[in-house]
């Protein structure tokens, strides 16, 4: 029999066109033992079912979406059950922007799940956003797909795991540093602009560095007004992020964001990455836009 509190449990689902099905296919070649499609009132059996075996897999991915009629009803008991395993199952999220799941649709020409007569394909993917809320908000991670290739999403799932694999129960903290010229993260809970800060990029031998470079990292916060605004933000977060862990917030996304998400945005990220995770915090952090400031 196989443990349940070394055996992990990932339930993938979101909206409809999001890359459900792309996923499952990383989390198996992770080693993962996939299911899709599966009725979340059947989940807790199959986990038990793949529990009482000796199994050589890593861990169990569901897939659970819209398609299926119980999907809304089934969740809590479904949780709740596996709860009673001991299980504790970490959820991915995902998303995307309206006009890309759009566009996704109209390429595959699959309908949507809750499409019909009366209720086109723009309206089903609101009215499913607006009844996945509450499921969103209690993710362990939420990834918009918007701008990712099969293969992107491949890669930062990937890259993600093992962080995925750290989440507990308490607050999570997602970091996602950005460029404004490409665009803000549309699942942060806060943005920070941070084009105030002394800019590398003027400076014709940092240029070719990122924030993850200690050279860069000296630059942007060794300068008064970077020592001075890095310690306040940290103080502030320390203040504000316990306050939400007390009203009972699962996860807290943070978007820093400078000109091309390369330089400044990626120092001050890497140094509250560094500090929450001092303070015991679960925290991921993504590099959106650096390989392209």
């Amino acid at each position: 029999m196989t443990p349940a509190n070394t055996f992990p449990v990932v339930v993938v689902t979101g909206i409809s066109g999001s890359g459900k099905s792309t996923a499952l296919k990383v989390f198996e070649d992770l080693g993962f033992f996939c299911i899709d499609g599966l009725p979340s009132g059947m989940s807790a059996k199959i986990a038990g079912l793949i529990l009482k075996q000796d199994t050589k897999y890593r861990g169990l991915a569901l897939g659970m979406d819209m398609r299926q009629p119980e999907f809304l009803e089934g969740w809590d008991t479904a949780f709740e059950e596996m709860a009673g395993m001991g299980i504790v199952p970490q959820v991915l999220f995902l998303e995307a922007r309206l006009g890309e799941l759009m566009r996704r649709y109209a390429t595959t020409r699959r309908p949507h799940p809750l499409e019909s007569q009366s209720l086109g394909l723009e309206q089903a993917l609101e009215q499913e956003k607006a009844l996945l809320e509450s499921i969103r908000a209690s993710a362990d991670l939420v990834l918009d797909t918007s701008d990712y290739s099969v293969h992107d999403l491949r890669r930062v799932i990937q890259t993600k795991w093992s962080a995925i694999e750290e989440l507990g129960r308490g607050m999570r903290v997602h970091i996602i540093t950005f460029g404004f010229k490409y665009g803000v993260p549309s699942e942060a809970d806060f943005v920070f602009d941070l084009r105030f800060l002394p800019n590398p990029y003027f400076n014709e031998a940092l240029r070719p560095l990122s924030g993850l470079d200690p050279t860069i990292s000296d630059f942007v916060l060794g300068s008064p007004v970077g020592a001075e605004f890095n310690d306040k933000f940290l103080d502030f977060l320390m203040y504000i992020l316990p306050l939400y862990a007390d009203e009972g917030r699962y996860r807290i996304t943070l978007a820093l964001g400078c000109t091309g998400g390369r330089h400044r945005s990626v120092a001050v990220a890497e140094s509250v990455l560094a500090t929450l995770k001092k303070k015991g915090y679960a925290v991921t952090i993504e590099h959106r836009h650096m390989e392209l400031g």
